[in-house]
């Protein structure tokens, strides 16, 4: 299984290295295990159609080196789209605060798309309905269970139906509370009292909740009642004071600093 690696949470990592790009070793194993479970998928797709693979290896080809975050475009009437510059920010916040080899744009990608596979992480929010065709479902159910990462974000309004179509995912389980002191909350940045509060709507505390795969790994992040992403927007968006909106970037850094450095156990 993989282990958790000590990193210094005190102070930001330089970006100030030689060579130009390596690794972190706290990553290597993940990434790596990632990788080529997409390759294989990639050769899957080739020998079914060449076609169809041709999304996966440009996604894994235009950033050499990089991987990139997908914001996860879905059905339903909700505003997947919601919050548009919100991924802008995070990704520069973890390219100055981190060795996470990040590419510079976020992707949009649905559950119809080959390319889907090539995503090591994607993210999806919005505030209404949401629906996954029993397509989307397995192929859903695939990405995850190949060693993709979903961090589900709440904009307000998406429990009800979230919750309904991950049912169809994973029918066999529901939602479960991650404690305070779960890695997700310790990868890269410390906060012992788990997600910070960005917005308030119901008077409710911030909560993460979590899906596991067969194997046993954390692969379904769910911030509800925190609305991270509104955090991560530009200043002027939405007023958010300093102190907030740095929380909430730390937050999302530690998601995807955690997405390379995941256990095979269900307890931690």
């Amino acid at each position: 299984p993989l282990g958790f690696a000590s990193i210094d949470s005190t102070r930001p990592h330089s970006r100030s290295f030689e060579p130009k790009f390596i690794l972190p070793h706290y990553m290597t194993a993940n990434l790596l295990r990632y990788l080529l479970g997409s390759l294989v998928m990639v050769l899957l797709l080739e020998a079914i159609s060449p076609a169809v693979s041709v999304h996966a290896q440009q996604v894994a080809s235009s950033n050499p080196g990089t991987f990139t975050l997908g914001r996860l475009k879905y059905e339903g009437g909700g505003d997947w789209y919601s919050d548009p510059l919100s991924l802008r920010e995070l990704i520069q916040f973890v390219q100055a605060n981190t060795r996470l080899p990040i590419a510079d744009q976020e992707v949009i990608v649905d559950l119809d798309q080959d390319r889907l596979f090539a995503f090591p992480v994607v993210y999806l929010t919005g505030h209404g309905n949401v629906r996954f065709s029993p397509s989307h479902v397995r192929r859903l159910r695939a990405y995850l269970e190949q060693g993709g990462f979903l961090h589900i974000d709440d904009n307000y309004g998406l429990d009800e139906h979230i919750r309904r179509e991950m049912r169809k995912v994973y029918p066999n389980q529901e939602f479960v509370e991650l404690p305070f002191s779960h890695p997700i909350y310790h990868s890269h940045f410390s906060f012992p009292e788990g997600l910070p509060k960005v917005h308030e709507h119901d008077g409710n505390p911030p909560q993460g909740f979590g899906l596991f795969n067969s194997a046993g790994e954390l692969v379904v992040f769910y911030s509800y009642e925190s609305d991270l992403g509104d955090g991560w927007e530009p200043r002027e968006v939405h007023d958010n004071p300093d102190a907030v909106r740095e929380a909430a970037l730390k937050m999302g850094t530690n998601i995807l600093v955690y997405a390379f450095m995941r256990p095979k156990d269900a307890n931690s």
